[in-house]
């Protein structure tokens, strides 16, 4: 991926546990407090950056993207952090990148529409950047991590049942489920902003989930910002 040397690459994530490693990383630190958010403006390996805790839910993750669209005009926008398994091929540890993103809450087919459409854009799957997608797939492969590429779905609900687990990644072809993803991504389509999400699996999005989360939410996120490091590299290597 050729990165424009002067328009930074945006990065958000929900929680403060999933960004502190990665703003530890951004130099020459610059912070813009917009609507409750910080906007921490820098480089990481010679590239920069602009990253944002944004905080949990689609609302503040649309929220976050658009502000920072409009402020700091990102050249591309990545969401980083931890997601539910929905998949017998991701387990707790796993990378999960996305080729596309779904808002599995978002339901008008009482009216006749599929579940999962967005009006407006008349889309369910909205595609993440090729680019973006080949690149996290490399760094996750480089680090060691097990990797599935797929179809992530985000709602305002954390999965804890193993019913919907199923009725999600039945209806929407979905590997993980998360929360923030899906509103970024739409943020960023109609915006014209490339996107990709990364997420590291904490939970397997069953009875056991708020267990396994609790025991792997640091481990999972330190893995999301290892691969996220390593595909920033990657695009600092090539810019020098």
């Amino acid at each position: 991926m050729v990165q424009n040397n002067t328009a930074p690459i945006g990065i958000i994530g929900a929680m403060k546990s999933e960004m502190d490693r990665i703003k530890a990383t951004v130099e020459d630190q610059k912070i813009t407090r917009i609507g409750g958010t910080d906007y921490v403006e820098g480089k990481v390996h010679g590239v920069p950056v602009v990253v944002a805790t944004c905080g949990i839910g689609k609302v503040f993750a649309g929220i976050c993207a658009q502000t920072m669209i409009l402020k700091f005009h990102p050249a591309m926008i990545v969401n980083v952090g931890v997601a539910g398994s929905l998949s017998r091929d991701l387990n707790i540890g796993d990378i999960a990148v996305a080729a596309s993103v779904v808002q599995h809450d978002m339901d008008t087919s009482g009216i006749g529409d599929p579940p999962g459409l967005i009006s407006g854009i008349n889309m369910i799957w909205i595609p993440s950047d090729p680019d973006m997608v080949a690149g996290m797939e490399k760094s996750a492969e480089a680090a060691g991590f097990h990797r599935v590429t797929g179809a992530i779905a985000s709602g305002d609900l954390f999965v804890t049942d193993g019913e919907k687990k199923k009725s999600i990644a039945r209806s929407f072809q979905a590997v993980a489920c998360e929360m923030e993803g899906g509103a970024i991504g739409q943020t960023c389509h109609v915006n014209g902003v490339p996107f990709c999400v990364l997420r590291a699996i904490s939970d397997n999005g069953d009875e056991n989930a708020t267990d396994d989360y609790g025991i792997s939410l640091d481990m999972a996120a330190d893995r999301a910002s290892q691969v996220l490091d390593g595909w920033l590299k990657a695009i600092g290597d090539n810019l020098r």
